[in-house]
């Protein structure tokens, strides 16, 4: 799985939001994306799934190419891009059904109903995200009825359920405790051996940790990337570097 970012330029109306930003994202790594508030970091992170397709007024040129495929081409299956790509919000979101539900969810809307497969779906969706062992015995439990950062993981479940190559995370631990943030900057680490993911952060010291490679974005424009340790020991450009200090504004 290859994805790319090509000249990219979004408009809300007659406002851009993002200029031409070109990006490539590499496979089995994390891509931490980081930045001031109203920088573009989650406008661009909505591009690579075409969740901005949802916001009315939106309009976009340039490329966005997985496995070397314009995903902004007129025959662009939506399904399908968005079970290649999937999404984690920023807010725990699951669904007013039973643990069990959530994670199939996607599954069912795919078509699949053979309940030996589902368990099965169910059981390694919620291994994968670190889950099995707290939920195992409470399956049919409403999803609800959960703590913040076993929500979180259950919505990551839910994705991974349906076998995504990339996952988009957008500040996945920011309504978290400090015990879930941990967990779940695990789970990244040992996800990211299957699935290539790019998250958006406001936490410069999670970024440091969890991601390979970071990317700076200030008013829209992407100003530097590169490997995470040259980033945060020897930036290129000193709005990075003000940044990243705490110097900036």
């Amino acid at each position: 799985m290859k994805m790319m970012t090509s000249n990219l330029n979004l408009y809300y109306g007659e406002q851009q939001a993002l200029y031409d930003v070109s990006l490539e994202i590499p496979q089995n790594c994390v891509v931490a994306l980081i930045g001031p508030s109203g920088c573009g970091k989650s406008t661009f992170l909505r591009t690579l799934n075409r969740m901005n397709d949802l916001i009315g007024g939106v309009r976009i040129d340039g490329r966005i190419e997985l496995d070397a495929v314009n995903i902004y081409a007129e025959d662009t299956d939506l399904v399908t891009l968005r079970k290649r790509v999937g999404m984690v919000f920023q807010r725990p979101n699951p669904f007013p059904l039973s643990i069990y539900e959530n994670v199939i969810y996607g599954c069912r809307v795919h078509g699949l109903k053979d309940k030996k497969r589902l368990d099965e779906i169910v059981e390694r969706s919620l291994r994968r995200a670190a889950l099995w062992d707290e939920v195992k015995d409470r399956l049919q439990a409403p999803a609800m009825g959960m703590s913040g950062g076993q929500q979180q993981r259950l919505c990551i479940a839910r994705v991974l359920a349906v076998e995504p190559e990339v996952l988009l995370m957008d500040e996945p631990c920011s309504a978290l405790d400090p015990i879930s943030t941990m967990k779940i900057e695990e789970l990244v680490q040992e996800l990211k051996q299957a699935y290539t993911i790019v998250m958006v952060t406001h936490n410069m010291q999670q970024a440091a940790r969890v991601s390979d490679y970071t990317a700076f974005f200030l008013n829209g424009k992407l100003i530097e990337h590169d490997v995470t340790d040259t980033i945060f020991t020897n930036p290129q450009d000193r709005k990075t570097e003000d940044y990243i200090t705490g110097r900036f504004g």
